[in-house]
């Protein structure tokens, strides 16, 4: 074998190996564009909508987190309409001709403590954060943009049922004090439904709890849509990049074995030079 022949043996043996590191990699990767060096154009849309899906996934997970934090609010808003209307039931029960004034103090007593559980619906927090204090704003992050949901105060006193100070304002003690006592909740349920303008910027007085579910009712309308463009794309990526790896498995065997007969043709040769260099001596 001439010097050309083995130079173009090696040559040969080199492209086989290239050959097969190319279809290791594809196959270990599952890409056909692992690097730029497999096509660049393809390679950068690959990337490109690779970081689209990300975008999209992150999306989705934001809505869903969202969604929990709403949740969360809502119940305590129920809570809260709940406890509201019990006091209305009350106060109808105190302003009853039949009530002496030690049933209207048990009345009262059971009045305050319900006070106090609207305090704590209005103290309920999400991550470290108070949602139900007047100071909650959230933006629902996405590849949209921003969606910007504000709750508002749903405490006590923002609902007119405590002073300043934190006294109760309902007096069940007349039936003067009673009839104020009962406007003041009829305000404070009508503030617990107009809340919902805080929500979703509705003209009408809604139920804060339909509103909330509303809104995320929306919420997961827009992750369905996130879910399903990802996959979209997804499809699109499979279709543009994933290997055959059935097919990339037959090219590497072939490769190896077209390996294993050039390296044997090589010490073949090898062998044959040092036999006729042994006769020559």
């Amino acid at each position: 074998m001439s010097i050309g022949a083995i130079g173009s043996n090696l040559n040969s043996l080199n492209n086989i190996q290239n050959s097969i590191n190319s279809s290791i990699q594809k196959i270990a990767t599952g890409s056909k564009h692992p690097s730029a060096s497999y096509g660049a154009s393809d390679y950068a849309i690959t990337q490109r909508l690779n970081s689209q899906i990300g975008a999209i996934n992150q999306s989705t997970a934001n809505t869903q987190n969202m969604n929990a934090m709403l949740s969360t609010a809502g119940g305590a808003v129920g809570n809260t309409v709940e406890a509201l209307t019990s006091l209305r039931e009350n106060l109808i029960n105190a302003a009853n001709g039949t009530n002496n004034a030690t049933d209207r103090e048990n009345l009262q007593k059971t009045v305050d403590q319900t006070i106090a559980q609207i305090d704590e619906n209005a103290g309920v927090t999400y991550n470290g954060m108070n949602l139900l204090n007047g100071s909650s704003s959230f933006a629902v992050a996405s590849i949209d943009g921003y969606n910007t949901v504000n709750l508002g105060d749903m405490s006590s006193q923002a609902l007119g049922l405590t002073d300043k100070d934190g006294n109760s304002t309902l007096d069940l003690s007349s039936p003067e004090g009673i009839d104020k006592a009962l406007a003041t909740v009829n305000s404070a349920l009508d503030a617990a439904r107009e809340e919902s303008n805080n929500i979703d910027s509705a003209d009408s007085a809604l139920d804060e709890a339909t509103s909330i579910g509303a809104f995320q009712q929306g919420l997961d309308y827009q992750a369905a849509n996130y879910t399903s463009m990802s996959e979209n794309l997804q499809d699109a990526v499979s279709t543009l990049d994933d290997t055959d790896i059935a097919a990339e498995i037959t090219k590497l065997r072939s490769s190896q074995t077209q390996q294993q007969l050039a390296l044997w043709g090589q010490q073949m040769h090898m062998h044959n030079a040092s036999s006729v260099l042994s006769l020559l001596q």
